[in-house]
């Protein structure tokens, strides 16, 4: 198993991006999304590379939550992709752990994610609804998930978490 090297995506990396996330979903949707997302601001785009070839690739933008006291400055994790012949070698979740660093560096308190509810809790990822949050669109409550970057972050947090409008597209 080769060991990747997770960096921040960079201007020339846009096909490869594109190629692996239309190869990991099957399909063009999520690579039109990111395509759609890049260079907004607060988003943070990373890439898992072995070499110049990129295989894997994680995407974080704001999301709005609202808290007792305004908005809490949070991000959606979304989409996730890694080449199907590198999936199950940890590159997942290299890109989740780097995504997450960035994430509190960026000041962002919390993260939500749509996905796999055996493969995100081991990163703290918990139900959103324990928490009173809600997706909004109708998905499974075990797949909507949130994570607090700052502990108590999403205390008193209620509501529908509203992502960005370039979502609505996929």
């Amino acid at each position: 198993m080769t060991v990747a090297t997770v960096r921040t995506e960079g201007a020339d990396d846009a096909d490869q991006v594109r190629f692996v996330n239309a190869r990991a979903f099957g399909r063009p949707d999520e690579a039109a999304l990111i395509d759609a997302l890049r260079g907004t601001p607060g988003a943070i785009s990373l890439v898992a590379a072995i070499g110049e070839r990129i295989v894997g690739h994680i995407l974080f933008t704001p999301v709005a939550i609202d808290g007792p006291s305004g908005p809490i400055p949070a991000a959606g994790l979304a989409p996730m992709a890694v080449l199907p012949g590198h999936q199950r070698q940890g590159i997942g979740s290299a890109l989740v752990g780097a995504g997450l660093d960035a994430c509190r560096r960026h000041g962002y308190q919390a993260v939500v994610v749509l996905g796999h509810p055996a493969f995100y809790p081991r990163f703290g990822f918990t139900p959103a609804a324990a928490r009173g949050l809600t997706c909004e669109w109708p998905v499974p409550p075990e797949a909507f998930m949130a994570l607090e970057l700052d502990a108590g972050a999403l205390a008193g947090a209620r509501g529908v978490v509203r992502y960005r409008p370039e979502f609505a597209a996929v």
